[in-house]
């Protein structure tokens, strides 16, 4: 493939196309049934076919399609066990995988954003890549002085590709939802829309990520590669040396390893924001490097893709989001009522029952309540179930719950984080690393909330 498919009414069509395969096959799974094969069988078929078709044109679409099957990838352990377990191969492939553009296109870019003299600079460069993201892929290369470097080259048509298929996808979210369910498809597809033009500004995600280098510089637990040089589609950064991402552990990692690059993850997006204000908004595993001791024991993380991050108002995380949290595991519940009223959470006239809003709330809550907790996809899967399930009484509490532009993207990172987390099924002291870096949730520090 030699870029992005360009024609956007050549996208609109394959992703328009998609719910309509959908449907078709559960005409052909009814077809089935009548046939007399099991319910079961007919379900898992159908889901597995789904979900090839699904993520193979998200993938091969690239531009936005991608970013939306990436997004959609960190809430996998939320889904139930009999969706979920299809979907699980499709998913994670296209956390780390894409198909590539060709050397020769990638050398014109090159030439046209690095100048026409860019090999007195990059003086090697691997002929196929080493990785594709949703709107770049990844090359190696070794600079004039000596260091290797990834060099990271935007799809010819990437922001138009990017910005059809979100077009596209905002009208397809009510058909596309039924393969997801329990997941509001539409929330996401506007949290893509919103990130789109800074992913696909190149000097905006060097600034970003020269700013977590020099903050993480010399951390002995993470590792972030320095900017090199950067032109409108080209980035090109220090070589990170790994031979694989989360997304391994995820699929075979020891006990161990789960429980010590789940912490190491936490730790990073939460110490992100103190060290740089700024938070680091793209947690699917394949952001994030796995580099072993020199003995194979577990070793530091590598985090990359800094094209989406949020610029945090007050220089960090909000103080009031900690003391919130903080509320809420007291038990408080109407200082917590009058501390979100005044945060923007609860409008005027709104009135919440305290107990149902904390039971909602016990996602984010739970986790900091023990000196150490386990997450798995069992208790995520029982948390969305809950919140998403119309039959239970928290589930008028979403619809009257109102979420502040400030913490948007915030409220999205962490779920996804949590979404990670639980697909790791990693142990981590959530609790002391929120009283270390998340300001307003230590103890006593719950005065400031309502001003």
């Amino acid at each position: 493939m030699a870029d992005l498919p360009r024609k956007a009414a050549a996208r609109t069509a394959r992703l328009a196309a998609l719910p309509l395969g959908y449907a078709g096959r559960k005409t052909v799974g009814f077809g089935k049934r009548l046939g007399g094969a099991p319910a079961e069988a007919v379900m898992t078929e159908l889901q597995q076919r789904t979900a090839e078709q699904l993520f193979r044109t998200l993938g091969e679409l690239k531009g936005g399609a991608m970013k939306f099957g990436q997004a959609l990838s960190v809430f996998e352990a939320a889904l139930p066990e009999d969706v979920a377990a299809p979907y699980r191969d499709q998913l994670t492939r296209l956390q780390d995988s894409a198909p590539p553009m060709p050397t020769s296109t990638v050398r014109e870019i090159l030439a046209r954003d690095l100048g026409p003299d860019w090999q007195e600079q990059l003086v090697w460069l691997d002929g196929g890549p080493t990785a594709a993201a949703s709107i770049g892929q990844v090359h190696k290369g070794r600079w004039h002085d000596g260091r290797e470097v990834a060099v990271k080259v935007q799809y010819p048509g990437a922001g138009e590709a990017l910005l059809s298929d979100i077009r596209q996808l905002s009208r397809l979210a009510r058909t596309i939802g039924p393969v997801f369910p329990g997941i509001d498809i539409k929330p996401l597809v506007e949290e893509v829309r919103a990130r789109a033009e800074d992913e696909l500004d190149y000097t905006l995600e060097a600034e970003a990520q020269t700013a977590f280098a020099e903050a993480f510089d010399g951390d002995p637990d993470i590792v972030i590669p320095r900017v090199v040089a950067v032109g409108p589609t080209v980035i090109v950064t220090e070589w990170l040396e790994s031979d694989s991402s989360l997304a391994r552990i995820i699929k075979e990692g020891t006990p161990e390893e789960r429980n010590h690059y789940g912490e190491l993850l936490v730790r990073f997006m939460f110490a992100g924001p103190s060290r740089t204000g700024m938070l680091h908004a793209d947690p699917h595993p394949g952001n994030f490097r796995i580099i072993p001791n020199a003995d194979g024991t577990p070793g530091r993380l590598g985090v990359l893709d800094y094209g989406a991050v949020a610029r945090l108002e007050e220089g960090n995380l909000p103080r009031a989001m900690g003391s919130l949290i903080r509320l809420c595991a007291l038990g408080d519940g109407e200082e917590l009522m009058a501390g979100l009223r005044h945060e923007g959470f609860i409008k005027d006239k709104i009135k919440l029952d305290p107990t149902l809003l904390m039971d909602y709330l016990s996602p984010f809550v739970e986790p900091t309540m023990v000196e150490r907790f386990q997450f798995n996809r069992a208790w995520m899967r029982e948390q969305f179930a809950r919140i998403n399930n119309p039959r239970e009484p928290t589930y008028t509490i979403a619809i009257k719950l109102n979420l502040p532009p400030s913490y948007m993207l915030i409220h999205r990172t962490w779920i996804g984080g949590i979404g990670v987390l639980s697909q790791l099924e990693a142990e981590a002291p959530f609790h002391a690393i929120l009283t270390e870096y998340l300001p307003g949730f230590a103890d006593g520090d719950t005065g400031t909330v309502a001003g």
